[in-house]
């Protein structure tokens, strides 16, 4: 699901107000002897900035047991614990902004809808979920789930219509070559003259000129068709039914002596009687 802009408070990622500067301190003019006795005092090192991603890599190094995958709900106070458990490797300012997005994506909150406990930082339950968080979680996925359908919706609404209007334009061009092409052939088979044409059109000459002019053009450019074949070819060995007999032009097979009581090829007798067809009322 997308990323979303409203979030889900989180009590376990406070956001932390930036570190106060350090307080400039006078140096005190003392005698160069003095000055070379002295020590100079090393400044604690601080720890440096990373980006989310890198942040999340390091904690999941440091603490398996939280923050590898899948994500499961974190304890309260969770960014006390980790500046507690491993000082200096992480600024507040870079657990701010990691914890802020780790604890409103979207598998975070399905954690928190499915999950009753939350967990320290090894990965042991520290506390009971709240339902008002989980009611939260799922409030915000139902939600976001909402945005992102009405969303996908206009996109696809927008390529239909998009579509569509192709689809007009590529007709719109098709039929304005048709006429063009049809105004060509006119005028080259007509016997009137350029001026009676294009009275007879409903078009200035000078428009005319630049039709004929893309007419041939386009005309030019279209492929050559294919040479129409005045007569069938013949047809394939074994397709004509007639030098098989089928139709009694060729030689009959010989069907043997014929049985008792059939007819021969002489003329018929009359019929006997009773044997003839009833007659018409």
């Amino acid at each position: 699901m997308p990323d979303d802009d409203q979030t889900l408070p989180e009590p376990g990622a406070e956001s932390v107000p930036p570190e106060t500067p350090e307080t400039a301190v006078e140096p005190v003019a003392e005698p160069v002897e003095a000055a070379a006795a002295v020590e100079p005092a090393e400044a604690a090192p601080r720890a440096a900035e990373l980006s989310p991603a890198e942040c999340a890599a390091r904690l999941a190094e440091l603490f398996p047991a939280l923050f590898a995958p899948p994500p499961k709900p974190l304890k309260l106070r969770i960014q006390a614990d980790i500046q507690a458990r491993v000082p200096g490797v992480f600024t507040r300012r870079t657990l701010s902004v990691f914890l802020h997005r780790y604890t409103t994506s979207n598998a975070y909150l399905s954690a928190l809808v499915k999950s009753e406990q939350r967990y320290d930082l090894d990965g042991q339950p520290a506390g009971e979920l709240s339902a008002e968080h989980r009611e939260l979680a799922a409030a915000e996925i139902a939600r976001r789930r909402g945005v992102h359908e009405q969303r996908r919706a206009a996109e696809r609404a927008a390529a239909r219509a998009a579509d569509v209007d192709a689809r007009r334009q590529q007709q719109a061009d098709h039929d304005a070559r048709r006429d063009r092409a049809g105004l060509l052939r006119a005028f080259e088979t007509t016997t009137l003259t350029p001026a009676n044409f294009c009275a007879l059109k409903g078009i200035g000459e000078a428009e005319l000129d630049a039709v004929l002019e893309q007419a041939r053009r386009e005309r030019a450019e279209r492929p050559p068709m294919p040479p129409r074949e005045n007569r069938p070819g013949p047809r394939p060995e074994g397709r004509d039914r007639r030098e098989h007999g089928a139709r009694g032009d060729g030689p009959r097979p010989d069907r043997g002596p014929r049985r008792d009581g059939e007819r021969g090829p002489g003329p018929r007798g009359p019929r006997p009687e009773g044997q003839g067809r009833p007659p018409k009322r």
